[in-house]
């Protein structure tokens, strides 16, 4: 597996806003640049045979306009599927939607960013306990999946393994590490770093099954 502390380092966050029709909305940016090319990179995020060996089975039709569903998770409408720079979905759990849009950018020597935007309305008594890391941490364990399958294509990482990952000394080390920079990041956004700090404390309780 990759190495923890390598996997953190390696990934980019950012959290701004955004306004829209129903009013502002919270903006959580995550990437990272892998060894693979465009095309490779396409057909990870956009095959549902791949797909499952990273993050989750998926059902559905993958394609513009179709309706997908992640195996105990999030499901939605594709919105936007222009191969191979971009592919956009409503994100659609527990009665809310929020919006998704992955961007493959090639960045030479045979490497290609993946950076997924994720837009939400959080209401305000939600994020002043948990903040960015509620959804970050979450995305987090995608980018670690990735990196794994792209690492190790013929390995599938089921969501049992991943589970059962996550509450081993690696995976907790992940989680804390995860947390820390989800605060950095919110500080640099302008958030009391008091606060901040309060806020991962909170998600990571919740994410390692402590509250």
């Amino acid at each position: 597996m990759i190495e923890v502390k390598e996997q953190i380092s390696n990934v980019r966050r950012s959290i701004g806003t955004r306004v829209l029709e129903a009013g502002e909305a919270r903006v959580m940016t995550i990437s990272q640049a892998y060894d693979t090319d465009q095309d490779d990179l396409w057909d990870v995020v956009t095959n549902p045979e791949r797909i499952p060996r990273w993050f989750l089975p998926v059902s559905g039709e993958l394609r513009e306009g179709g309706k997908y569903q992640f195996e105990g998770n999030a499901g939605g409408t594709i919105t936007t599927c222009e191969r191979p720079h971009r592919v956009a979905a409503t994100w659609e759990m527990n009665g809310g939607m929020s919006w998704v849009e992955v961007r493959l950018t090639p960045e030479g020597d045979g490497r290609t960013r993946f950076e997924l935007e994720h837009v939400a309305h959080v209401d305000d008594e939600h994020w002043e306990q948990y903040g960015p890391g509620a959804v970050g941490l979450g995305w987090e364990g995608a980018f670690w999946g990735l990196a794994n399958h792209l690492a190790t294509p013929e390995a599938t990482i089921t969501p049992e393994a991943a589970m059962e990952w996550s509450m081993s000394p690696d995976g907790i080390t992940f989680l804390r590490l995860s947390a820390d920079a989800w605060t950095e990041a919110d500080i640099a956004f302008g958030t009391d770093p008091e606060q901040a700090r309060r806020q991962a404390a909170n998600t990571l309780k919740a994410y390692t099954g402590q509250e």
